[in-house]
């Protein structure tokens, strides 16, 4: 049997410790999570209580692994020290509470350069992970997620990714990619060409609704898009050989069907 396995972005919807029953009834094996407000905000106290009854609630609906999204207006780049301090804050803040659920992996975007040239925007970036992670010794681990490549963003590229993880191998919290499946292709990347696949330790698994190359964030469900069933034939066994974990951003209710469809490829 495969150590593989499949999952969806889950609700929290009425507190974290809901979220466990609910991936259940998905037929997830392993789900993804905010921990709070994605948009901003505080978000729920993790008391004691709250953290007891969620990991209770995993074990009891066999949810293996839990991975948490990092707040969506995250960007390290930014010139704006508001901004960009705040970002660092929030995404230290999420691997302290992911550590606190018994989470595997925190997943956060990394920005846009917007009025920098990229070489100076990928030196706030490499500024803003090394104050997040000074320090930090929680279980959660961080991952940094490729981008579609809209506008200009960090991390369309995964050379570039790479590049930043290499030159801060110094914190092992910084384990590695989160790979969007959609983002890549997108982005037109060549997911073939220089890419450390040990460096992938979570998959996005998404179909496109936009052509090869058309730099937008717009997910399908699988095999309705243009990666197609092919491309997730070949995207489950890669996942299955590296024993990754696939999780799907698709909407409800038909992500069941993408969970269902990720399972049998990965049985095969």
């Amino acid at each position: 049997m495969s150590s593989t396995k499949v999952g969806c972005h889950v609700s929290i919807q009425g507190g974290v410790e809901n979220a466990p029953k609910l991936a259940r009834e998905l037929c997830c094996e392993v789900m993804q999570i905010f921990s709070r407000p994605p948009q901003g905000g505080t978000g729920q106290e993790l008391t004691e209580a709250v953290i007891e009854k969620f990991k209770g609630e995993c074990k009891k609906y066999k949810i293996e692994s839990v991975y948490i999204h990092a707040p969506y207006y995250i960007n390290l780049a930014s010139i704006d020290n508001k901004i960009r301090y705040g970002s660092i804050g929030a995404i230290r803040t999420e691997l302290e509470r992911a550590s606190l659920l018994g989470a595997k992996y925190v997943m956060t975007h990394l920005g846009s350069a917007k009025e920098t040239e990229n070489s100076e925007a990928i030196k706030k970036v490499m500024d803003g992970l090394e104050k997040i992670l000074d320090g930090y010794n929680g279980s959660a681990k961080l991952l940094i997620e490729n981008s579609a490549g809209a506008g200009k963003i960090i991390g369309a590229d995964i050379r570039e990714i790479e590049d930043i993880l290499n030159k801060l191998k110094k914190f092992p919290a910084l384990a590695g990619v989160c790979l969007d499946t959609q983002h890549g292709f997108a982005s037109g990347y060549d997911w073939e060409s220089g890419i450390n696949f040990e460096n992938i330790k979570l998959i996005h698994a998404n179909d496109s609704a936009t052509n090869l190359g058309s730099r937008k964030d717009r997910h399908e469900h699988i095999g309705k898009g243009k990666i197609g069933m092919n491309g997730f034939t070949q995207i489950a066994a890669f996942a299955k050989k590296q024993e990754i974990d696939l999780v799907c951003e698709t909407d409800y209710p038909e992500v069941m069907e993408d969970i269902k469809i990720l399972k049998k490829l990965i049985k095969n």
